[in-house]
């Protein structure tokens, strides 16, 4: 696939024999045990890490866990990961003990052709999110060549996701980062329409700049989840005990009105699916003028959900991050499970889902392979569709430092 601005694909680097550090996100959860309870992002990254095996690189892998805070803490080591991975590669896979230091420095220079090492968190070292530029260079120094395909990093400018990359001559886009940039790139382009967004989860804080820059692309943004709470108190609605942003409903009348005057539909909940609280197993279908004092809105209505689904089985371009509801709670999993197997169901549209609880709620609904694309990076993708410059994308695409 053609990448912009001159990126090149791994399959196009010279990585025969040489040492290629790999940048991927080993970010997975644990179980108590310390197990790795959700592998989806380690098989993300198998084809690449195969490719170069096949070719004879000398693979080195990097990939932070967790948040430690730029200090060693063992319940965050990628220990468990490492054996994972190698159980699904069935090759054996070293553990550096470090990120950085004598110890990597000696598991790096003793791989051969086709082998693989891991760095230990990369975080574990201050200078990873820092993007210090000593950690950026001793990271580089274990690289001949360097692939990112770590997209759900892709936005955040550490050491090992643009610090280090200029002093690596050659660099290039591994294929989970190669797809993310083709299928994202297509939703900024020329579409199908209608073109329809769907945008859930908490707070409006956290998504009106996604919003805005939406409104200028699509032709309908559909808004559930608890966000959509803020929205129509915003419209005068009492919305009882229900999450709501008090401090933020100036934000929603504003881009109601910019919506309006750009002629573009919103579509909000008509009527919600209520509880007394988060554990209620007795949910409630009411319009939006039956909600009680103590009542909570935690999911969409029925006639909201056929809704929802109906614009989003008539669109040709779908972009959906964000949850309808409490998805977590089998009582309030409807709405979300319903957008979920409305755009599988859509054959004609290209159907992205924008990573997240989006991603988690198309695996449970079990339609993940029915969509065009799952990102494997919520805030990644946001800003991608955007349009704003990821940085871990940028530095593939800047000549290296002389």
């Amino acid at each position: 696939m053609a990448l912009p601005n001159g990126i090149q694909h791994v399959e196009q680097l010279p990585v025969e024999g040489r040492r290629v550090f790999v940048r991927v996100d080993l970010n997975v959860p644990l179980t108590k045990e310390r197990a790795v309870s959700d592998d989806a992002r380690i098989v993300a990254v198998l084809p690449t890490i195969r490719h170069l095996v096949e070719r004879g690189a000398r693979i080195v892998l990097g990939s932070h866990l967790g948040r430690p805070d730029g200090k060693v803490k063992p319940e965050f080591s990628l220990e468990p990961v490492a054996a994972r991975l190698a159980d699904l590669l069935d090759l054996d896979v070293v553990l550096a003990d470090e990120p950085v230091g004598d110890g990597a420095r000696k598991v790096v220079s003793d791989l051969r052709d086709g082998q693989i090492a891991l760095l230990e968190n990369l975080r574990f070292d201050p200078g990873e999110e820092a993007n210090d530029d000593g950690f950026a260079r001793q990271l580089a120094s274990y690289a001949d060549v360097y692939v990112n395909d770590a997209f759900g990093t892709a936005h955040r400018a550490h050491a090992s996701t643009s610090g280090m990359v200029p002093y690596v001559a050659i660099r290039g886009a591994g294929y989970v980062m190669a797809k993310e940039i083709d299928v994202l790139s297509r939703l900024l382009g020329e579409v199908d329409r209608p073109y329809l967004a769907i945008v859930g989860g908490a707070k409006v804080s956290d998504k009106i700049e996604v919003l805005d820059a939406l409104l200028t692309r699509v032709d309908q943004i559909a808004i559930g989840g608890a966000m959509a709470n803020t929205f129509l108190t915003a419209q005068g609605r009492s919305l009882g005990k229900s999450k709501v942003e008090s401090d933020k409903l100036h934000l929603a009348r504003n881009f109601l009105r910019k919506a309006s005057e750009a002629g573009k539909s919103v579509l909000l909940p008509t009527d919600v699916t209520v509880g007394k609280g988060l554990d209620d197993e007795s949910p409630r279908v009411v319009g939006l003028d039956k909600l009680a004092a103590d009542d909570m809105a935690l999911d969409l209505g029925d006639e909201s959900i056929a809704a929802y689904v109906a614009a989003a089985s008539r669109a040709r371009t779908v972009f959906w991050n964000g949850p309808m509801g409490v998805f977590e709670k089998p009582a309030y999993a409807r709405g979300t499970m319903a957008v979920a197997h409305a755009l599988a169901g859509n054959r004609l549209a290209l159907t992205v889902v924008g990573g997240g609880d989006s991603a988690a709620a198309v695996a449970q609904a079990g339609v993940a392979d029915q969509v065009t694309h799952v990102s494997t990076g919520g805030g990644a993708s946001l800003e991608f569709i955007q349009g704003l410059e990821l940085p871990g994308i940028a530095a593939l695409a800047t000549p290296p430092a002389r």
